[in-house]
């Protein structure tokens, strides 16, 4: 049975000119520690201790030998994003972080593809950038689930979707820049709590607002993380709807008709969430996901679509790779 795992992350190890600069500038950069040990790093700042299967090609195909994962997708690691600098700056950073994403790719073409980034906080740029990406090889494009205050239903972030399906890049929505972290100083709370409510917020703005009745109905869409809390909170939506005016003010249609819009991945880790997630989602809207090599993601590549005893074979074959293989136009 195919496998093919559409969202995790690496980060290129870049030349000691960038690095140098990185460190003076604040931008993000990879310390390697020796030992196939490094961090990620802010700066001068570590922000997160890694393995070389993060920056090392051939280790990543070694490990995609172990699990026994025939292509994976990857993406940025979130903190590569740069909203926060100039436009500019963020649209040089994409275009050298979104070519060594195909260098890393081109040492085993066949394992490994990839979604681009772009600089978001300029339209125009992140719609140039997408389109040159995708002339590299890109199979689609990585971004953050809100920009500043802006959530997706934000116009321009409506007209780059838009400019996604015109052409023909799957759109991966990854959490970032998490709420109300000054309350979850512990605990890893903002990836546990506010990670996944960022999700459903970035699902329900496109829903309620509307939106999905604009995009194009070729949008290919998918949101990592099970989609965060919005399988498991959906009926408190739909209640909303039906009893509330202003929660159905520009949704002109019940929210759980809109499932058929968007992809979530599978990265739930847990077989009674899995079981939810396909039976609101549907069996043909849930990529596996690991969200591989962090910690926080499925270690055994798989191993929750492969033991639940609930699926059919065929039902394991499309969320494994036939569910991945139409969102990427494969």
């Amino acid at each position: 049975m195919a496998v093919i795992d559409m969202h995790s992350h690496f980060f290129p190890a870049m030349d000691a000119a960038y690095c140098a600069r990185a460190e003076a500038e604040g931008l993000p950069w990879l310390r390697d520690a020796g030992g196939g040990k490094g961090f990620i790093m802010q700066g001068a700042s570590e922000f997160r201790p890694v393995d070389d299967v993060l920056w090392d090609p051939a280790r990543r195909v070694e490990a995609l030998d172990a699990q026994g994962i025939d292509l994976q997708i990857l993406c940025a690691t979130p903190i590569m994003f740069g909203y926060s600098l100039p436009a500019t700056d963020a649209r040089d950073l994409a275009q050298r972080f979104n070519d060594e994403a195909i260098a890393f790719c081109g040492h085993a073409p066949d394992r490994m593809k990839a979604l681009a980034q772009v600089p978001l906080q300029d339209i125009d740029m992140a719609c140039a950038e997408v389109s040159r990406a995708m002339a590299t090889g890109h199979l689609g494009v990585q971004i953050g689930n809100h920009m500043g205050m802006r959530n997706l239903d934000d116009e321009g972030l409506l007209t780059f979707l838009t400019h996604c399906a015109e052409v023909g890049a799957a759109v991966l929505i990854h959490p970032w820049d998490m709420m109300a972290r000054e309350r979850m100083p512990k605990y890893m709370l903002p990836w546990l709590v506010a990670m996944p409510a960022e999700t459903q917020l970035s699902i329900l703005s496109l829903i309620l607002s509307g939106a999905f009745e604009r995009l194009p109905r070729s949008l290919r869409i998918c949101f990592g993380h099970g989609g965060g809390s919005f399988a498991f909170l959906l009926g408190r939506v739909e209640n909303a709807w039906k009893y509330r005016d202003i929660v159905r003010a520009d949704c002109p249609q019940p929210p759980s008709t809109y499932v058929d819009r968007f992809f979530v991945d599978s990265a739930v880790f847990d077989t009674r969430a899995l079981s939810l997630l396909i039976d609101v989602m549907g069996e043909d809207r849930v990529l596996l996901g690991s969200d591989h090599p962090f910690p926080l993601g499925e270690q055994d590549i798989g191993s929750l679509v492969r033991g639940h005893d609930g699926l059919s074979g065929e039902q394991k074959a499309k969320i494994l790779s036939g569910n991945a293989k139409a969102f990427l136009n494969l």
